[in-house]
């Protein structure tokens, strides 16, 4: 995943506020699915990252250019899609929804890129994210903090808990992930999450 430099504007980090080069801030998230398009038999396929307006997708077989398809992903259900271009490991594609579908798929996202990583429970019917529970953050110095999740998205997340707040600036790590301090709270602080650029 690629960094994030957009500035927080809200405790709410709303993801489709923070567009990197694609315009939709992409996850590594791997979900498991089909492909059907007009000339062809049903084929599986991985999503190797994914955004709320289109994924790369690891498949062994590859559309024709520019063929329009119905993908099929876990979590997600049917989206209907658009070849853009091939790839290493499979092709890549953008998604062919309204806005409405489009917010859906973001908040889904955003829950299947935190939860784990965050000790939330999986709480598939949750339309928000906000509240979900405690998380353990380590700061810069190893101290580790006890706090409760106020809110998280694909961007960041705002952490509550008792004592003093990491200062802005500082790297804290919250499971797998590692964030920027960008605010500080009456009772907590809010991070930018610092996504380390694929390799090439």
């Amino acid at each position: 995943m690629q960094a994030l430099s957009k500035k927080n504007s809200s405790l709410r980090i709303r993801p489709d506020l923070h567009k990197d080069r694609r315009r939709n801030v992409r996850v590594s998230v791997g979900l498991n699915g089909r492909f059907l398009t007009g000339e062809s038999d049903d084929h599986s396929l991985l999503t190797r990252n994914i955004s709320c307006g289109g994924a790369e997708m690891i498949a062994n077989v590859c559309p024709s250019p520019d063929a329009s398809m119905i993908c099929y992903l876990d979590d997600l259900g049917r989206l209907e899609a658009q070849f853009v271009r091939k790839t290493e490991h499979g092709f890549a594609v953008k998604f062919n929804v309204s806005k409405r579908k489009r917010d859906k798929i973001a908040d889904r996202l955003t829950w299947l890129a935190n939860y784990k990583q965050l000790g939330l429970d999986d709480e598939r019917e949750a339309p928000r994210y906000s509240g979900g529970g405690p998380a353990l953050v380590t700061r810069a110095n190893g101290r580790v903090l006890q706090c409760r999740t106020i809110d998280i998205s694909l961007a960041g997340a705002a952490f509550e808990g008792d004592g003093p707040a990491p200062p802005i600036g500082e790297v804290v790590s919250v499971g797998n992930l590692q964030g920027e301090v960008v605010r500080t709270l009456r009772n907590g602080f809010a991070i930018r999450y610092i996504h380390k650029s694929p390799k090439p």
